[in-house]
């Protein structure tokens, strides 16, 4: 069960990595990557950007063993909200204003030198864990790694253009977010390898740390295969970004992202689909919390932190096998069903099962419930993507895409906010896993019905027959 957001939503792009725009051109992924490394400098950005990717998913991989599963954390509901708004929500918020620094500085050096400052930052926070330090320190420390990386990776999607033709622009902004999302899934199975291979504990979350800075060690070194004027800005851009104010760049973000809500009222369609993907992200990262604490406090209530931590890792294993479905079912689903259908359909199902097999409150039935949740969150996910793009006007496409990039995470996190009332230290609440199911089966009935109605206000009348006319 793992969540990611969209780091070309800072510049404006309309593709973006784990970020919404991963799905498309899905059917054609493969002809696309042969593609796009054939250009000989976009490898080189490609592999800076897997690699770095790779390392942020071992840090999350160390981050969370530590957070969740360390001897010294038994963690609350409050403790677990606390962590999610660190690891997406700041993330998030920095992205759309990422745009202004970046077509300021050069944008091979902020890879380069962006990467070196994490494994720096990554090596302290490696100590803090160390040291047993949790609350500030801990988070202090995570968040300067998040922040840095949004410059990372948006200043990746803001050099793409640079180093492919026009003609091959749309699949480099498609295969590279996705490989990279993908990427950072593999980083996050050697994450949990590397934490239980040194032993588990504060030493192996704090090895799975240092693992991580070695591989932004890794992107810096690669990224310094590039000339450092590759990737921009241009020296127009540069010579405007002088005549602008910082000031005035900061206050046209925010004049961009209220247009871009101003255009979504609108759009009803792209407005229920963004809607829907609120409601669904919240109820996920609420059963994700109530699943993370059940584990470490139900499951394994001993204290075997490694155990519930392996246990953890096949939840996750099973979660990314249903993402990966969602992938190869989805466009054979939506020749049959509408996308909105579709959608309603999946959360529908993800509310059944949610019903079902919740409130078992077993590890082994858990995970059929965090395959189908998985398959459930990507199959809606995909759809509303697709809706986004096509009915979002392509001058407001960056804009809304930031605005979703927001949405997406910080609804990750109010889920569980909302819930911290009803749940208990072990997660065991059949109140809270039945009002989700339940709030799933009423979503997916609310998101029918308007779009069942909005199709029907955007038909033309039907013509008159003859007998009418009579």
């Amino acid at each position: 069960m793992s969540a990611r957001g969209n780091e070309n939503a800072a510049t404006g792009e309309a593709g973006s990595q784990e970020t919404p725009q991963e799905t498309t051109r899905r059917s054609s992924f493969w002809a696309d990557l042969k593609s796009v490394l054939a250009e000989r400098d976009f490898r080189k950005l490609f592999a800076a950007r897997l690699v770095s990717q790779g390392g942020d998913g071992v840090f999350n991989a160390g981050f969370a063993a530590y957070a969740f599963f360390s001897a010294q954390s038994f963690p609350s509901p409050t403790a677990a909200v606390y962590a999610f708004t660190v690891l997406y929500v700041p993330y998030s918020l920095i992205g759309p204003f990422a745009g202004v620094f970046i077509d300021r500085w050069s944008r091979r050096q902020i890879i380069v030198y962006g990467a070196l400052i994490r494994a720096a930052m990554v090596a302290i926070a490696g100590f803090v864990v160390l040291g047993g330090q949790t609350g500030v320190p801990l988070y202090i420390s995570a968040l300067a790694v998040l922040g840095v990386n949004r410059f990372f990776l948006s200043a990746v999607s803001a050099g793409t253009p640079h180093v492919v033709p026009p003609g091959k622009l749309v699949m480099a902004n498609a295969v590279g977010p996705t490989s990279g999302t993908i990427i950072g899934f593999v980083g996050g199975v050697v994450g949990l390898g590397v934490h239980l291979v040194t032993g588990g504990g504060l030493l192996g979350s704090a090895a799975t740390l240092w693992f991580a800075g070695l591989c932004y060690i890794a992107a810096s070194l690669v990224g310094t295969r590039m000339d450092r004027g590759l990737l921009g800005p241009d020296k127009s851009v540069k010579r405007e970004m002088r005549a602008a104010t910082l000031g005035s760049d900061l206050k046209d973000v925010v004049a961009g992202l209220a247009g871009g809500l101003k255009h979504l009222a609108e759009k009803r369609r792209a407005s229920y689909a963004l809607g829907v993907i609120a409601m669904q992200r919240a109820l996920y990262g609420t059963l994700l919390v109530a699943a993370l604490l059940l584990y470490r406090n139900y499951f394994f209530h001993g204290g075997n932190g490694n155990k519930a931590l392996g246990s953890v890792t096949l939840l996750v294993i099973t979660s990314a096998i249903g993402f990966g479905l969602a992938a190869v079912i989805t466009p054979q689903g939506v020749k049959r069903l509408s996308k909105d259908q579709w959608i309603a359909l999946w959360l529908l199902i993800g509310g059944i099962v949610t019903i079902l097999l919740a409130p078992t409150f077993n590890k082994y039935t858990y995970l059929a419930l965090g395959f189908m949740l998985g398959l459930s969150a990507q199959c809606v996910k995909i759809c509303v993507d697709t809706t986004v793009q096509e009915t979002v006007d392509d001058a407001y496409m960056g804009r809304v895409f930031s605005l979703y990039d927001m949405l997406f995470n910080v609804a990750y996190v109010l889920g569980p906010a909302i819930a911290i009332p009803f749940l208990p230290s072990t997660g065991k609440s059949y109140l809270v896993v039945l009002v989700v199911g339940a709030l799933y089966v009423a979503t997916a009935a609310l998101y029918a019905m308007l779009t069942v109605q909005g199709r029907a206000a955007q038909s033309p009348p039907a013509r008159p027959t003859q007998a009418a006319r009579r």
